[in-house]
């Protein structure tokens, strides 16, 4: 990423956009510390969080999801769920079963996550999460697998989450209906550079960002892209997170 600035304001919800491999989930892994960028800063609540050590990111207030579901599968969901509650003092287990009943996996709490439907583990993800009791949630392709009425039913469930708990949200996402849905604030990135930022309305009909990513009612799907871009196969490997759990 280069010369790329983007900020967001507390309780609102902001999308990151692009074409496959500008560098969204990789501002991700340099948020929470995976990565460590060659300079600039990262700063949180007042403070760089470039300076913080890597297993310090989730106690400052930070958590996330993965593009690629990041779970300990011989592990039930309950196990899962409290791997997020270790920096909370005294948090356990009813503190973990509020996060699963709040998702809506109640039902499957004492299952081992191996075999559980795709999108049952991206809210096993999510609960792990959110009982950390994180200012800021970053969600990296939260729809990814997701049919159309799980992907309409998650971006009222994200909105539902950001202000029963007052969270900033930060999202990665091709599915250009529940980012501009659901996104206060949208951050477009082409190449590692951020080419537009604005209220979604006005991203939309970026000159810049239709050549770059969403693309014309002329241009095919695999043109610039798309109205509503496919995710690629490739862009799963170029931008594929480290190994992490939490």
């Amino acid at each position: 990423m280069t010369e790329s600035r983007s900020t967001s304001t507390r309780g609102r919800s902001s999308g990151f956009i692009g074409p496959n491999g500008a560098g969204k989930t990789t501002a991700f892994n340099v948020i929470t510390r995976l990565y460590t960028p060659n300079e600039g800063v990262v700063e949180f609540a007042g403070a760089n969080l470039l300076k913080a050590p890597v297993h310090g990111i989730v106690s400052r207030g930070i958590a996330r999801t993965f593009q690629n579901v990041e779970l300990f599968k011989t592990m039930t969901v309950l196990d899962n769920v409290l791997v997020g509650a270790h920096t909370r003092d005294r948090a356990g287990e009813p503190e973990a079963l509020e996060a699963i009943d709040y998702v809506g996996l109640a039902g499957v709490a004492g299952r081992p996550v191996a075999g559980l439907p795709f999108g049952t583990l991206k809210r096993v993800e999510l609960a792990r999460a959110l009982v950390s009791e994180p200012k800021l949630l970053l969600l990296d392709e939260p729809a990814g697998g997701l049919n159309h009425e799980e992907v309409e039913e998650l971006g009222r469930f994200i909105k539902q989450i950001r202000d029963d708990r007052k969270l900033t949200v930060l999202l990665v996402e091709h599915h250009m209906n529940l980012v501009m849905g659901i996104s206060d604030h949208v951050h477009v990135l082409n190449f590692g550079r951020k080419i537009a930022e604005g209220p979604p309305a006005e991203v939309r009909a970026n000159p810049a960002v239709i050549e770059a990513y969403l693309g014309t009612e002329d241009q095919g799907p695999s043109g610039p892209s798309s109205p509503v871009p496919a995710v690629e196969e490739n862009e799963r490997n170029e931008e594929k997170e480290p190994d992490a759990a939490a």
